[in-house]
């Protein structure tokens, strides 16, 4: 009986303790990137490197005024953001809806995995770039040679993420299920899907940043407009300001969506850490 009043004990501190480490570790964020900063400034005014190759915070300040007021080239700032994030949330959303029931039917059934796995693990080592050119001269430069570019990139971390967490769900739950009478079906969607969810949300998230640095690389090699077609365009002319404000954007936006994927997984999984 002494237990139970400890274990409550316990669990009403926690909250505490967690807001008091989260604020200690917002600091620490918020510490971090002012020394990032202050490092940057020194840098800039000591003239350790030229302003060519490394500007000012102040300077790369004003270029994204400028950029954000008159875009790049004639082009908004909007646009090529918009071109990018188009390709990219295309190529997930056919990953997602693909990976992710191939990925669970994959550990569930051996037949299955046999079929798809070992072709997923012959193209998931190559560099997307390395198969990118093949891809360009069956669908041209326009936005299809991209998406099915990023899909490839986004399909392996999520479908592996699933297969991993199937087979790491309790033995012991399934067979209970189907003890008390559960089909195949009502086991998949009652316990397996419930139980892979994390995990596919993990997927998820890496097989984000994957594509992500992928559309920027595809953008580099053929492309006419977005963020990393600009990053690219402005190296040709050392503008390494403008490079500056685009690889800041791309990361500031990386992180946005990143949050937004952390926020959805709380909403949807909301008893993961409480059990």
């Amino acid at each position: 009986m002494k237990f139970i009043p400890q274990l409550n004990k316990e669990k009403l501190l926690s909250p505490k303790k967690v807001t008091k480490k989260s604020k200690v570790e917002k600091r620490l964020t918020v510490l971090t990137w002012l020394t990032i900063l202050a490092i940057w400034y020194l840098v800039t005014e000591l003239r350790i490197f030229s302003a060519t190759l490394v500007p000012s915070p102040y300077k790369v300040w004003l270029t994204f005024l400028t950029i954000l007021k008159e875009g790049y080239n004639g082009v908004s700032i909007w646009v090529h953001l918009g071109a990018s994030f188009r390709r990219l949330l295309i190529a997930l959303g056919l990953a997602v809806t693909t990976a992710v029931p191939l990925g669970l039917l994959s550990g569930y059934f051996n037949k299955i995995e046999a079929i798809i796995d070992s072709v997923v693990e012959f193209y998931r080592p190559l560099p997307p770039l390395a198969y990118y050119t093949l891809l360009v001269l069956w669908f041209g430069i326009d936005d299809k040679s991209k998406v099915i570019l990023l899909f490839l990139a986004g399909f392996a971390p999520i479908y592996i993420a699933c297969v991993s967490a199937v087979r790491k769900i309790n033995q012991d739950y399934i067979l209970s299920a189907k003890s008390l009478g559960a089909d195949q079906k009502r086991v998949f969607f009652k316990i397996v899907l419930p139980a892979c969810l994390p995990e596919i949300f993990t997927g998820i998230r890496t097989a984000f940043g994957v594509a992500y640095t992928t559309l920027v690389s595809a953008e580099m090699v053929a492309a006419t407009s977005g963020i990393g077609w600009m990053v690219l365009d402005a190296s040709n002319f050392l503008k390494s300001d403008v490079i500056f404000v685009g690889i800041i954007i791309m990361g500031i936006t990386g992180v946005i969506i990143d949050a937004g994927l952390r926020f959805l997984e709380k909403k949807i999984i909301f008893w993961k850490g409480h059990v």
